[in-house]
């Protein structure tokens, strides 16, 4: 089993991951870059169908392209919000990938292993939940290098598709920009903004059925 030391090793970086937008021009070496999707290629999958690839981005005329992708969806998301709220939205940094020495684009195969695999059969989202686990890895693993980690969310997938020449029928998952940072909060960016707060656990767990708390009426 695992030490004491080892399994608070684990717990260390679980809390200490955050999800970074600003880094340094250092560039990383291809070792750890290597450790970094070995460890996404470990992560469990539905059905051991592995549906994930990942391109590495390191072209700066790429990555300009990418930020102009997010960037697009950034602006078109604003109208969705008002007065202060829109202000707000837009002065979040929701992006590094120019500053970032790369980005590695997540992908999700919906034909890996065929049209019978164990599991999917019943849940078919279990691919991009699969795929989900895969970034997850890669986040720990990014964080337990010295490393931080932006999932880059705002973008429309056939644009993404078009830049990187992905075929169709691939879903682009995520857009995670990777490098060091000097910039590593104590706290998520989002609650640091008073964007939004950690729930308390006790508040969403339940017990045998939807809705049931034992501690409500304490």
């Amino acid at each position: 089993m695992f030490s004491k030391e080892e399994k608070e090793s684990v717990y260390k970086v679980i809390y200490k991951r955050r999800d970074i937008r600003s880094f340094l021009s250092v560039p990383i070496s291809k070792d750890i870059i290597h450790r970094i999707l070995n460890a996404a290629h470990h992560a469990p999958s539905v059905g051991f169908m592995q549906p994930w690839n990942f391109i590495i981005i390191s072209s700066e005329k790429i990555k300009e392209k990418l930020a102009w992708a997010a960037d697009k969806e950034r602006r078109a998301l604003a109208i969705h919000y008002d007065g202060e709220r829109e202000t707000r939205f837009l002065g979040l940094k929701v992006e590094g990938i120019k500053e970032a020495p790369i980005t590695i684009c997540v992908t999700c195969d919906p034909a890996r292993g065929g049209s019978h695999v164990l599991g999917r059969n019943s849940i078919p989202e279990t691919d991009i939940l699969s795929t989900a686990c895969a970034i997850q890895n890669m986040w720990l693993a990014a964080c337990a290098e010295g490393l931080a980690l932006g999932w880059v969310s705002f973008y429309k997938k056939n644009d993404i598709r078009d830049i990187l020449d992905i075929p169709l029928h691939i879903d682009p998952i995520a857009l995670l920009s990777i490098g060091y940072t000097d910039e590593y909060p104590e706290k998520p960016i989002l609650e640091l903004a008073n964007w939004e707060k950690r729930h308390p656990l006790e508040q969403l767990i339940y017990e045998n059925k939807w809705g049931e708390n034992k501690h409500q009426g304490d």
